[in-house]
């Protein structure tokens, strides 16, 4: 299932899943084709690590999909934790924003990801520092809560906001009955529906 509208699509991309309380948790990046570029949401995991081990991954890397990797422009890093970072190297030369809180705690704090997975050889960062426009129709919005530094992507294409919020939320029910201040901005943009990381289907407000 994709979303789309007259300009803008996004199309989830099963990459892993993840052994958490017992139960497979999937991973999912995202695509966004846009008339001005292809930006992909996230990388996920590209290999196993032993920090990981007990989640006991099992992978579909981007690098072995149909995804043409040289057509990606953008890669937006929602945050750094090891299951959204994993394949940035593949994207060494590519623009990878990320907000700037996130990058120096991913860089500084102690259990916080894998840190090899976040400055591997030839990767570079643009740090943001609040909301940013990416695109036209496309901003970046500071979501805090599952992390200090998480962003989501919101699409605006003249309807009701369409976002992709990595980890905004874990689960639905999370949005349900928001706690986090990320995810109480994202309800209060009122949107159509929400992409989340480790969800199969988008979220949609008083679908639950």
């Amino acid at each position: 299932m994709s979303f789309q509208s007259a300009s803008i699509t996004v199309t989830p991309i099963f990459v892993a899943d993840l052994l958490a309380e017992g139960e497979r948790l999937p991973i999912y990046v995202h695509v966004i084709e846009h008339p001005d570029a292809r930006v992909l949401v996230d990388t996920g995991i590209k290999e196993l690590h032993p920090a990981a081990a007990d989640m006991q991954p099992r992978l579909r890397p981007l690098s072995e999909q149909d995804l043409d990797l040289d057509a990606i422009d953008i890669v937006v890093n929602t945050h750094l934790h090891f299951d959204h970072c994993g394949g940035n190297h593949l994207f060494a030369g590519k623009p990878i924003y990320v907000q700037r809180q996130e990058l120096e705690d991913a860089r500084t704090l102690e259990g916080h990801t894998i840190r090899e997975w976040v400055d591997p050889p030839g990767v570079t960062y643009i740090p943001v520092d609040g909301e940013l426009e990416l695109l036209p129709g496309v901003r970046l919005v500071p979501a805090p809560g599952h992390t200090r530094g998480l962003q989501m992507v919101v699409i605006e294409t003249g309807g009701r906001p369409v976002i992709v919020g990595g980890d905004v939320a874990v689960w639905f029910g999370e949005l349900e009955e928001p706690e986090s201040e990320g995810q109480r901005r994202a309800l209060a943009l009122e949107p159509e529906l929400v992409w989340l990381t480790h969800e199969h289907e988008p979220w949609r407000p008083g679908a639950a």
